[in-house]
This record gives C-alpha cells, sequence and structure tokens, in this order.
C-alpha cells in the first residue's frame, strides 16, 4: 500500500516567521483534510534561507516556537511533518530539517552537511545523517545542497541505512532574468537524485519554497519552486509549478 505525501511548496517570507508559520499551519491542515500522511515544507521555512535575521531571529529544539507550532501541528492533525527550520544552540545557529510524528513528537533532527558558501556566514556544518523507523517505514532526511557533492556522497551515505523515503526540504533559486523556457530548472536534481533511488531502491521527495529573496547574499533572487519527486526505480514521480508565484499543494503516492 502506497503512502501518500504532500509537497507544500509554500511561499515563505524573509524574517516573517508569524506570517511563515501562518502559512505551514494551513498547509499541513489542508494535507491532512485531504489524506496525506506525510506533509514535507521547504527549507529554513521560518526565516528564509540565508536571511541575515537568522543569526539572531534562530529558535531552539524542542522548545522554541517554531518547532513548538510545527509539533502541535502534526499532533491536531495526526500527520508526519517534515519541515525546515532555523535551529539555535548555544551559540550556533543551524540550517536544520526535522521530522515529527503524528504525536507531536520529534523523530529525527538533520543539520545540513554541504552549506553552500554563502551559507556558512550564518549556519555552522552538521556532522551526522540518520533515519527513523516509523509506522510507514524507514524514513530519512538530508536538506537541499546536501545532494550536490559530484560523487553524491551524502545521499548515498544516507541511501545505505536504507530508508525506503528521503524527505528533503529545500529553497531552489535562480538569479534576476534567468528565462526557464530556455533552460527549464532541475535538470540538477535529476542528476544527483535518479542514480541514488535507482541504485539504493529509495523514493525522494524534494519540496522548495517560493517567494522573492528579500535580503542576505542572494537578495534579487527568486526561489521557484520546482519541487521535485523520484521513484525508487530512479523514475520522474513529478515536478512542481516553476516561478516565484508558484504556491501550492501536491500529492504523491509512493510505494
Amino acid at each position: 500500500m502506497g503512502v501518500k505525501i504532500a509537497m507544500a511548496q509554500m511561499a515563505v517570507e524573509g524574517n516573517a516567521i508569524d506570517q511563515n508559520l501562518l502559512v505551514a499551519e494551513q498547509c499541513i491542515g489542508e494535507a491532512a483534510g485531504n489524506g496525506a500522511a506525510i506533509v514535507v515544507l521547504p527549507e529554513c521555512m521560518d526565516l528564509g534561507w540565508t536571511h541575515p535575521a537568522s543569526l539572531v531571529a534562530a529558535t531552539e529544539i524542542p522548545d522554541g516556537r517554531v518547532f513548538r507550532t510545527l509539533s502541535g501541528a502534526a499532533k491536531k492533525h495526526k500527520v508526519f511533518v517534515c519541515s525546515g527550520m532555523t535551529e539555535k544552540e548555544g551559540d550556533r545557529v543551524y540550517n536544520t530539517a526535522v521530522l515529527i510524528g503524528p504525536d507531536g513528537i520529534l523523530l529525527l533532527k538533520h543539520r545540513k552537511i554541504n552549506e553552500l558558501d554563502i551559507g556558512k556566514p550564518y549556519y555552522a556544518t552538521g556532522d551526522r545523517l540518520n533515519v527513523a523507523d516509523t509506522s510507514l517505514g524507514r524514513l530519512g532526511i538530508m536538506i537541499c545542497a546536501d545532494a550536490l557533492p559530484e560523487d553524491r556522497s551524502i545521499t548515498t551515505a544516507l541511501a545505505r541505512m536504507a530508508p525506503g523515503i528521503i524527505l528533503s526540504p529545500c529553497a531552489w533559486a535562480v538569479p534576476p532574468g534567468f528565462d526557464n523556457a530556455l533552460t527549464p530548472y532541475g535538470g540538477l536534481w535529476r542528476e544527483a537524485y535518479i542514480p541514488v533511488a535507482r541504485a539504493f531502491k529509495t523514493n525522494i521527495v524534494a519540496v522548495s519554497n517560493v517567494g522573492a529573496i528579500s535580503d542576505g547574499p542572494w537578495k534579487g533572487w527568486d526561489c521557484i519552486g520546482a519541487s521535485l519527486a523520484i521513484d525508487a526505480d530512479g523514475n520522474e514521480i513529478t515536478q512542481l509549478p516553476f516561478g516565484v508565484d508558484a504556491s501550492c499543494i501536491r500529492y504523491i503516492n509512493v510505494e
């Protein structure tokens, strides 16, 4: 029997935790109402990726309000929630993704390992990979550029832990003037995902946000969705719409 996953390609506004959490809660509620078992939200859903506010507005896990809001929504709607967020621990800030169970309990926390150079002033580097055994099977998490080393080392190491599904919150962005008709977005990620999915028989579901990047090193760029799912045979399940305004929720079923 398949697992129904909601790919919540939501709009993320820079340094707007309240607004972003409201949208995230709405996405979780809508997805649960449509029978999804897992809801996947984007990378740094709370503050936006590489927003300078990350250095002062990051919140703790599990006591911070971002995690508590996501946990409460997962428990209220009885769904698994995978979301990116900006985590504070001591004097460090991490680009983190969490997996929360339908009871609101934290099942898995992943801190991004392969951060791009422009992200390194904002986020400390993660130091481990892990999986969680759940009622839906074994699930793994990575974040965006974790998939990008040429040898696919991070994705491969995670896939060797035998998750049935790898969930990947992302923040895919393009520079001003990018022409999607001329250069359709997504080839980079297909090259990263398909060989690993096929070799290790794991599904990979990557969900990006949409919206203009308002501050930080990529100010003026646009996050454009184009979220992508690959099945355990290496076939593309779906690619969501491209565009700064292309917020949507799409549903897939994976074995």
